[in-house]
């Protein structure tokens, strides 16, 4: 009997790990195809996509923008049928630091801070990013500048907010003074109100990870912590490149449309990981 039992069990992981499936993606466009995965570690950036995706919603969409050496942009499904309902809801982040806009990141295009201070993503909108590499000193200067933009746009922020009326003045007087330096000193010193005013900021420390793609495989660093990365261009990198050297007009608009048809297909998990260990990893999957 324990025999027996043992025998069973080991039969029921044995299918149940064999049962186990996952998703690969194929864009298919005139310039080739490409093949993607999509991230476990987004699960509702991840299910949104294959509902459209399997729907067909995405067929005969374009990508509508493109800039060279940085992205290409699809997935704008209301303006392939502008006279059906919008898709017009929103997803909430899912950021994970290892998964990071390197060549190939598929991720989701959204608004503005301005208007979309919690940084939710297009229901439908997604971006391919082609990037490029990197110096170590490139990466260092990007992430000073992008700390100091954020703490500046943070310390405007504070000014408008009638309890800080007293340091709103003192800097409008600075202002006069010309004295420019000491507002600089001020913003530089704000982190404590800041952090108070609007919780814990982004640390713009860069991993391993981060310099080894940057510096290699290319990527936009930039957009790390402020985009969600849902998914990873498995094969088919060339067609990145020429879509993203088509010629454009207004709007970064290419001036011969690149259309796209989406097919979903279900593996097993483990032909996946054996296909492209390179980048299904267990931290990511």
């Amino acid at each position: 009997m324990k025999r027996y039992f043992l025998f069973a069990l080991c039969s029921f992981l044995i299918f149940s790990c064999a049962s186990e499936k996952d998703y690969l993606i194929t864009f298919q466009t005139r310039y080739g195809n490409m093949k993607a995965i999509l991230y476990d570690a987004t699960p509702q950036h991840k299910e949104n996509f294959i509902k459209l995706a399997q729907s067909g919603a995405y067929d005969s969409t374009t990508f509508h923008r493109v800039i060279r050496d940085f992205m290409i942009q699809a997935g704008d499904v209301n303006a392939k049928t502008p006279d059906e309902t919008p898709i017009d809801y929103t997803i909430p982040a899912e950021f994970n630091d290892t998964l990071i806009h390197e060549k190939g990141a598929l991720a989701a295009a959204r608004q503005a801070d301005q208007v979309n201070p919690k940084k939710e993503s297009s229901g439908s909108q997604f971006y391919i990013i082609q990037g490029r590499t990197f110096t170590e000193e490139e990466l260092n200067a990007m992430m000073y500048n992008r700390k100091a933009q954020q703490q500046q746009d943070l310390f405007r922020r504070l000014l408008g907010k009638e309890e800080y009326a007293d340091l709103r003045k003192e800097i409008i007087q600075l202002q006069q003074q010309g004295n420019y330096a000491a507002i600089q000193e001020k913003v530089e010193n704000s982190g404590d109100l800041i952090e108070k005013e609007f919780g814990p900021q982004p640390d713009y420390t860069l991993t391993e990870q981060q310099r080894q793609a940057y510096t290699t495989v290319g990527g936009a660093p930039h957009l790390d912590r402020d985009y969600t990365v849902f998914g990873q261009v498995v094969e088919g990198m060339p067609v990145i490149d020429s879509i993203a050297n088509v010629v454009t007009g207004a709007a970064d608009k290419p001036v011969d449309d690149v259309y796209m048809t989406v097919k979903v297909e279900e593996l097993s998990k483990k032909e996946l990981r054996k296909r492209y260990s390179e980048y299904y990893s267990a931290e990511k999957k």
